[in-house]
């Protein structure tokens, strides 16, 4: 009877070691190259439904890449945040194992996450913070040089708030803090470095206040809906990266509500300092991404996947051009903005 409880005992013990280690990766499918599942976050740079489309090819690329690595990952599980913060707190508890994610959001959540990669960009014709340029009639374009940084801008619209502030910073005058603060913002989550966190260090430097300070603050779920919100007059001003207008100009008339060009209707006033690019941050706590070996192929994947066309049209909606390998070092800058917004 003992024999049979000890017995009893240690198989239970067995199957509670056998299911802790259980999660995306088992011992025995580590060994053998086999993934049961890589859930994969993207931060909402555009609605959700037109990051999911973009996202089945990236998955479907991403796996027969890791294929050719040696790691047979059984499915790409793509989960839209509904805010920058919520990807950090995803990769945070290790229900992402890898997200795509702003330098600002993977600084804030550097303790428990490891940035991979950085992503590079078509640079624009206007890579300046003289808004006489911005506003000097030319619509910016891309150019063919891939860059690691960007900018924001302060994007002012159709309403009649919009265009009178435009036209005082066309005459090269100052807008008062005054003026600033009677107007409808439409800005992203607090962890957004285009969207929340260098137009409120731009505003410390120029007003020595932020976008915490000013009474009429509406935050959007993403950037075409910002977008939406100027173009109706809904908000007077957006923030949001430089190339936005770009981004924007086919669907301004037909689907944001438009009634001219979007360079007739809008203009810049205001340019923030140089914003390193988004990241591809990993977790700390996934159990897939301790493996060092599938989380270099991982990697190497993604670089490799944005050498090519089928995956430069995937990432397009994610305004990157392929993926360099990332130091931690590289977003000291966003470190130092955060810092300063905190006051410290």
């Amino acid at each position: 009877m003992k024999k049979l409880i000890v017995k009893t005992v240690f198989c239970l013990i067995f199957s509670m070691l056998l299911a802790g280690c259980g999660g995306n990766v088992t011992k025995d499918a580590a060994k053998s190259g086999e993934i049961k599942e890589l859930k994969v976050a993207f931060s909402p740079y555009q609605d959700a439904e037109t990051i999911k489309t973009a996202a089945e090819p990236l998955s479907k690329l991403l796996q027969a890449k890791l294929k050719e690595k040696g790691f047979d990952v059984k499915k790409v599980a793509v989960n839209i945040g509904t805010s920058y913060t919520a990807v950090g707190e995803a990769l945070s508890a290790g229900s992402a194992d890898a997200g795509f994610v702003s330098g600002a959001t993977y600084v804030l959540f550097d303790k428990e996450t490891d940035v991979l990669l950085t992503a590079l960009r078509q640079g624009i014709s206007k890579d300046t913070q003289d808004l006489a340029i911005w506003n000097n009639g030319e619509p910016e374009k891309f150019t063919q040089e891939l860059v690691q940084h960007y900018r924001s801008a302060l994007v002012a619209g159709p309403s009649s708030k919009g265009q009178a502030l435009l036209a005082k910073v066309k005459r090269g005058e100052k807008p008062t803090w005054d003026e600033l603060n009677a107007m409808k913002w439409s800005v992203m989550s607090p962890a957004s470095a285009s969207g929340y966190l260098y137009p409120s260090l731009y505003l410390k430097k120029t007003y020595g206040k932020t976008l915490a300070d000013l009474s009429q603050v509406i935050q959007a779920e993403s950037y075409t809906t910002s977008m939406a919100r100027l173009a109706s007059g809904q908000a007077d001003m957006v923030v949001a990266f430089s190339h936005v207008r770009i981004k924007n100009e086919k669907n301004w008339q037909k689907k944001l509500g438009g009634t001219d060009e979007i360079w007739k209707q809008t203009g810049i006033v205001g340019v923030t300092d140089k914003i390193y690019n988004d990241t591809v941050c990993v977790s700390k706590a996934s159990r897939v991404m301790q493996n060092e070996k599938f989380r270099k192929a991982f990697g190497e994947a993604l670089i490799e996947i944005g050498k090519t066309k089928e995956g430069l049209d995937a990432l397009k909606v994610l305004g990157h051009k392929g993926y360099a390998w990332a130091e931690a070092k590289n977003y000291d800058d966003e470190r130092r903005v955060q810092r300063e917004l905190k006051g410290k």
